[in-house]
């Protein structure tokens, strides 16, 4: 049994060995590796990042040929990443050099015998799906239009089902980089092809279609038609797609429920999403960090702000763990963190892991992207708030006067980048008037703060309803506005009540948001003189303060769940 062990031990050992020395004459046995199997090509590649060698690691990085060999190695995909990301932060322009050949490729393809479509087709899906896995879509879309092409030569069925693939995973790409003019067009063709396909009497699973036209529309803030296409999805949904895209489905489908209010059906769906992912790719797998993004992005929604910033904390050190350095997957963590942090620590006031997290979105987004890149509207308005927060708090009046009107500058840009991409009509756009409202009360332009409300309020009702919680929001802060600035008490009372209303309705009587409301007309009552409303609040604020403390003594552990039921048996359950 000992020398069954050494023999399964000293390979190994030889083996790194021999790869060492390779690095060590590396110039010398450079052609020849180009012939060694792909595993060994790798190891031998990652030796060199190992080493600190990214010089030479970008050069061979740089040739398409040997890279599309290196995509081949599925099981170290993990550490493909950490050496791509070291070369993009090296400087070494890698993912555009490689969707620039593979473009020049496809556009000087001409299709013969010794030349074969499908191999440059594989290639091009290999490729962008990695550069798309790796957080650079720009380039990813590049690499999925020049293989659209390539695809487009061939008008036969099973040509038309691999154009088809390519739209999708063009859309997904778009989608993801807010490029959402060119995704509807891209949707547009993907659906014209669903339709010529189904005329040829082929049937195709359209759960993924589906999940990438929810993902344009809830963008969009169209949430009723998100919806509608989350439901779609949902019924075509089985365990025979890839298992990423089973997770990609399920978790935008849940986002589709939240922003409907359709929190039981949200919260089976992404504790499906994360038991999958979890079962399938491993806790520190990038699929995974993707679930917990947006179970945070639930659990946020339905007022569990400590296990949000828990669940947030975990997918950040995953995204970190795998990628690192400057990169887009980064960003989003920080930035949502960043958020949850903010909201979980506004009555504290202690909001300094909030804004080095919202920094450090920003500082990884200007490095990468354009400076009218719509991603950086979210990561602004974020800092934005948390600024206007630490100057009310300030109580120097140099550093508030400083400080707001740097939050200002970043909403005031927020706003135009939302309104360029989606125009007024839209819940992003109504996020921007109403945190604009919120400054302006806080710089004392009580007038403008007024009007920016207003806004918000009338687009919020408009796309969303009279009871949503997003109307709620802005409803509440009017009411802050009337109550204590501009005396406008009758109207301040109609809106506080009705934002109480609301908040009660959706979240129940322990909702974090009803403190500020019920605050606002214990002041309010107060300052008419009612007395007895205002130790009727008193009162109502005193038992909201003992159910959040009962529910504070709680511990969160907000991924300690079970998920009971097999896919088929919730689709059918719940749609």
């Amino acid at each position: 049994m000992a020398s069954a062990c050494a023999l399964e031990w000293v390979p190994d050992k030889l083996y790194n060995m021999a790869v060492s020395a390779v690095i060590t004459s590396y110039s010398k046995y450079r052609k020849e590796l180009k012939a060694l199997p792909e595993n060994v090509q790798f190891d031998i590649y990652y030796k060199l990042y190992n080493k600190g060698r990214l010089c030479q690691l970008g050069m061979e990085f740089s040739e398409l040929d040997t890279f599309s060999k290196v995509l081949k190695v599925n099981d170290k995909r993990h550490l493909l990443h950490h050496c791509f990301q070291a070369l993009m932060d090296h400087g070494v322009r890698v993912s555009e050099i490689l969707a620039d050949s593979f473009f020049c490729q496809a556009y000087q393809f001409r299709p013969n015998p010794a030349q074969p479509k499908d191999k440059l087709i594989q290639l091009g899906f290999a490729l962008g799906g990695f550069l798309s896995d790796a957080g650079w879509y720009a380039d990813a879309g590049k690499v999925y239009r020049a293989c659209l092409k390539v695809c487009q030569l061939d008008v036969s069925v099973s040509g038309l089902c691999k154009t088809l693939e390519c739209a999708v995973r063009l859309l997904h790409v778009e989608n993801v980089n807010c490029e959402y003019k060119s995704a509807k067009e891209t949707c547009k063709m993907a659906c014209n092809l669903i339709d010529m396909i189904s005329a040829q009497g082929l049937t195709m699973n359209r759960a993924t279609l589906h999940t990438e036209c929810c993902a344009l529309l809830f963008a969009e803030s169209q949430y009723d038609e998100a919806y509608r296409h989350c439901c779609l999805a949902m019924q075509e949904l089985s365990k025979s797609l890839p298992k990423k895209a089973v997770v990609d489905v399920l978790r935008q489908c849940s986002k589709a429920c939240v922003v409907k209010r359709e929190f039981k059906r949200a919260e089976v769906l992404i504790k499906y999403a994360v038991e999958f992912a979890r079962e399938h790719f491993g806790m520190r797998h990038p699929k995974y960090s993707d679930a917990l993004l947006d179970y945070g992005f639930y659990l946020l929604n339905v007022d569990q702000i400590s296990a949000a910033v828990q669940v947030y904390h975990n997918a950040l050190e995953i995204r970190q763990s795998v990628f690192g350095g400057n990169n887009l997957h980064l960003a989003v963590a920080h930035e949502d963190l960043a958020y949850a942090s903010y909201v979980q620590e506004y009555s504290s006031g202690r909001f300094t892991d909030a804004r080095d997290h919202s920094e450090k979105a920003i500082e990884i987004l200007e490095h990468i992207l354009p400076s009218d890149h719509l991603m950086l509207s979210s990561s602004k308005r974020v800092k934005a708030l948390i600024l206007e927060e630490i100057a009310i708090d300030s109580h120097q009046k140099e550093v508030e006067e400083k400080l707001l009107c740097e939050a200002q500058d970043l909403h005031l840009q927020s706003l135009a980048l939302a309104r360029n991409a989606f125009g007024e009509n839209n819940v992003q756009t109504a996020k921007h008037y109403g945190n604009l409202g919120r400054l302006y009360q806080s710089m004392h332009k009580f007038e403008e703060a007024e009007k920016m409300h207003i806004q918000a309020i009338e687009i919020k009702e408009r796309l969303l309803g009279n009871d949503d919680y997003e109307v709620a929001l802005s409803v509440g802060h009017l009411a802050s506005l009337y109550n204590y600035d501009m005396e406008k008490c009758v109207e301040a009372e109609k809106l506080y009540l009705r934002s109480i209303e609301i908040g009660k309705k959706l979240f129940g009587e322990g909702y974090s948001g009803l403190e500020y409301d019920y605050r606002g007309l214990l002041r309010l009552y107060r300052h008419q003189g009612n007395y007895e409303m205002a130790e009727h609040y008193a009162n109502i604020l005193q038992q909201w303060n003992r159910l959040r403390d009962r529910n504070n003594l709680e511990e969160v552990k907000p991924l300690e769940f079970q998920v009971t039921k097999e896919l088929p048996e919730l689709v059918t359950e719940y749609f």
